[in-house]
């Protein structure tokens, strides 16, 4: 089936680790040339380690997936300055809420996680958080920590223990955090 394999395509190459943003960062195992229904069609081949996943993308929809480079350095570094702000969290309804989260999540965008981990946090003063915030949370934690790691050449463990520390470096989070976070107004 496959025909020919070949090392670089559209500026990813085999052995890179990318971010494909509905299922986070991911190697390049290969890029082979398949035929499918008569048609000859090039292919990245992603592996998911964590997920115990292989995708094959075809390489002429790495731009409508969104399929990008690891973040660099500084761009991690905005993310970890963003988990330091004040958690921003509208007044509309949880439902919403939640689709705006999953939306930041699935984006890729290491910022936009970034945002999304700090607003969801919980320290161990406040209270226990709904089992689709969590849910949420741990899915941004995760996307976030591997990002981290795979950039900072670290482990997921040792990425998660940075990600920690600086949302306890953030605004004090406690009793009183709830008169702290910024709420924002929808308007209707």
């Amino acid at each position: 089936m496959t025909v020919k394999k070949t090392t670089q395509r559209h500026g990813f190459k085999t052995n890179e680790f990318i971010v494909y943003p509905a299922h986070g960062v991911g190697q390049i195992l290969a890029i082979e040339e398949q035929e499918v229904a008569g048609l000859k069609l090039e292919l990245f081949v992603i592996n998911f380690i964590k997920d115990k996943m292989t995708l094959r993308v075809p390489t002429t929809k790495v731009v409508s997936v969104g399929m990008r480079k690891l973040a660099d350095a500084p761009a991690v570094k905005r993310a970890i300055e963003t988990l330091k702000g004040r958690a921003r969290v509208k007044r509309t309804m949880w439902s919403r809420r939640a689709q705006e989260y999953e939306a930041k999540i699935n984006s890729g965008n290491i910022v936009a996680i970034a945002e999304v981990v700090r607003d969801l946090f919980r320290s161990d003063t406040q209270p226990e958080q709904s089992y689709s915030e969590r849910q949420l949370y741990e899915a941004a934690l995760d996307r976030l920590s591997r990002e981290i790691s795979a950039v900072q050449r670290i482990t997921e463990t040792e990425a998660v223990k940075e990600i920690e520390a600086a949302l306890a470096k953030g605004p004090r989070r406690g009793a009183a955090k709830a008169e702290e976070a910024v709420v924002e107004e929808e308007a209707a």
